[in-house]
């Protein structure tokens, strides 16, 4: 009788896109000496509710989700990963603005200057 036990992997709350990834591999090789990573949160801001926010971190917290990319770790604070399963996160640049970009299935509106969104 085969005792092992096979444990199944959990996909990441987020996926990031390779233009994401870059991008944290980018703000870790110029970060703040203690900076151990880059989280991903959604504080309570705007005319929607919610908002995406991108900030070093320099400390793990106990329901941050982690996920290990080629340039650094990526955390998403315990508290907004139920307002981001499934999402996408991109980075995109044009001649006028550059900046991450979130396709959230969760997301039942947003407001009209696209700073928060709602669940």
């Amino acid at each position: 009788m085969n005792t092992e036990t096979k444990t199944r992997q959990i996909p990441a709350a987020v996926v990031l896109t390779k233009r994401a990834e870059e991008r944290i591999a980018q703000l870790m090789s110029q970060a703040p000496g203690d900076a151990i990573g880059v989280k991903l949160s959604t504080p309570r801001r705007g005319c929607s509710g919610l908002a995406y926010s991108v900030d070093y971190v320099t400390e793990e917290a106990k329901f941050d989700e982690k996920i290990q990319t080629p340039g650094g770790t990526f955390y998403i604070d315990g508290a907004s990963v139920l307002y981001l399963v499934g999402s996408t996160m991109d980075w995109r640049e044009d001649d006028f603005t550059a900046g991450f970009v979130f396709e959230n299935p969760n997301a039942k509106g947003a407001c009209g200057c696209g700073e928060s969104f709602m669940v």
